[in-house]
């Protein structure tokens, strides 16, 4: 199977955009604790940011998406790059709790946007055989992302305080110009532009089923990663007291698990196909679920992260591919991120609820993430199963047929 320069360019913008993004959002989880402290409130306010962010991705998702069907992956990308660095940044400058909230919104907003552009550039220009590797890679951005942000919080955090990690945050705004210089448009919209379609509303009333079964299976799919992840770090400082120093360790050893589930089940699937991938990976967590929740000291957590982000992770790493080859083509750039932003909406109350729940129980945080994980990861076995396997369709010969239907 043979890569041209242009594809592997395109793999590499899109892993970064995801990776870069995702580490300007999990900057928040590490100092939780230190902005309450400095606005004189309680972690579940400063949780609800994010809450907020997580609510505003669908409005990205639709609104990046929306531009990315009409004018092109590539420009639509670097704009959503750049915006989800600079609301990053003016974080950090914020004066009170409000304006804290209002700017994540906004954060949220951008990094709605990023996750759909990016993959459905990736998946039309990409070769088919490789799609399912790719998007265990493209996944794999996201714990990449958390991994790259547990190394910041260790190294600086002590030097240069929370603000400071989110002026940090500013840095993926170079991606921009690597976009620019290297990145060629996908083959599927060009294909795509050269006719008229049908709206957004249209396409999706025409596929009203696939639309609410979709949004659904990434509903439980952001329970399962956010239940896991947002609130672990503080699970590690407030229950179990252990230093940022370990809380850093012991996180990036959650990530390498994470992104070693999604390059190796998104290869798995495309052996054994996109919806017997997720199934196994999903019902992996539950033997699992003991480890990683109540087990003491911080080895036997370490190892319970690592091998429950094998089982989150690797069902993510199928997702890219296989939200991409069951989206309707007129609108691939849109379906994908808004149905997966539109269960990050619906799963956003998650840190809120879990952290709530949490204070009211002596800061059990280990009883409330169980609880979550292990209702999803049964659900998500169970529901994946009534998806389509469009494992392997040629993308750019589906827009011909559609251009010329």
């Amino acid at each position: 199977m043979s890569w041209t320069r242009e594809q592997r360019n395109v793999t590499i913008a899109a892993y970064l955009g995801w990776t870069l993004d995702a580490f300007d959002f999990f900057l928040t989880v590490f100092v939780l604790k230190d902005i309450a402290h400095e606005f004189n409130t309680r972690i579940p306010e400063v949780a609800f940011a994010i809450t907020l962010t997580l609510a505003m991705r669908p409005l990205g998702a639709l609104i990046f998406g929306r531009l990315a069907d009409k004018f092109g992956r590539r420009p639509t990308l670097m704009i959503n790059i750049a915006c989800y660095s600079l609301f990053e940044l003016l974080t950090g400058f914020s004066p009170n709790l409000m304006t804290f909230l209002v700017l994540r919104s906004l954060f949220g907003i951008a990094m709605g946007g990023e996750w759909g552009v990016g993959s459905a550039l990736t998946m039309e220009t990409i070769p088919p055989k490789a799609r399912g590797a790719v998007s265990g890679l493209l996944q794999a951005g996201y714990p990449s992302g958390f991994l790259l942000a547990s190394i910041v919080f260790g190294v600086l955090y002590e030097h240069v305080g929370w603000r400071g990690m989110f002026f940090v945050g500013v840095l993926p705004a170079l991606l921009v110009l690597y976009v620019r210089a290297n990145v060629p448009e996908s083959p599927a919209f060009k294909e795509m532009k050269q006719r008229a379609r049908p709206s957004l509303l249209a396409t999706l009333k025409h596929n009203f089923a696939l639309s609410i079964y979709a949004i659904v299976l990434m509903t439980c799919f952001n329970f399962f990663s956010h239940g896991t992840q947002d609130l672990y770090p503080t699970f590690l400082r407030e229950q179990h007291h252990f230093d940022p120093h370990t809380v850093s360790l012991i996180t990036i050893v959650l990530n390498i698990g994470a992104i070693v589930g999604g390059l190796f089940f998104g290869s798995m699937s495309e052996k054994i196909g996109r919806r017997k991938a997720i199934c196994i990976a999903a019902l992996l967590a539950l033997p699992v679920l003991p480890l990683w929740a109540f087990s003491s000291g911080p080895l036997l957590l370490a190892l319970g992260a690592f091998l429950m982000q094998i089982s989150v992770q690797g069902a993510w790493g199928v997702i890219p591919v296989h939200l991409n080859e069951i989206s309707p083509d007129e609108i691939r750039a849109t379906f994908p991120g808004l149905v997966y932003q539109l269960g990050n909406l619906f799963a956003s109350v998650n840190a809120t609820l879990q952290s709530s729940f949490a204070v009211t129980h002596d800061n059990n945080y280990a009883l409330a993430m169980a609880v979550v994980a292990g209702t999803v990861a049964v659900l998500i076995a169970i529901l994946i199963l009534f998806s389509r396997e469009r494992r392997g369709i040629d993308m750019t010969q589906s827009a011909k047929q559609v251009s010329s239907a």
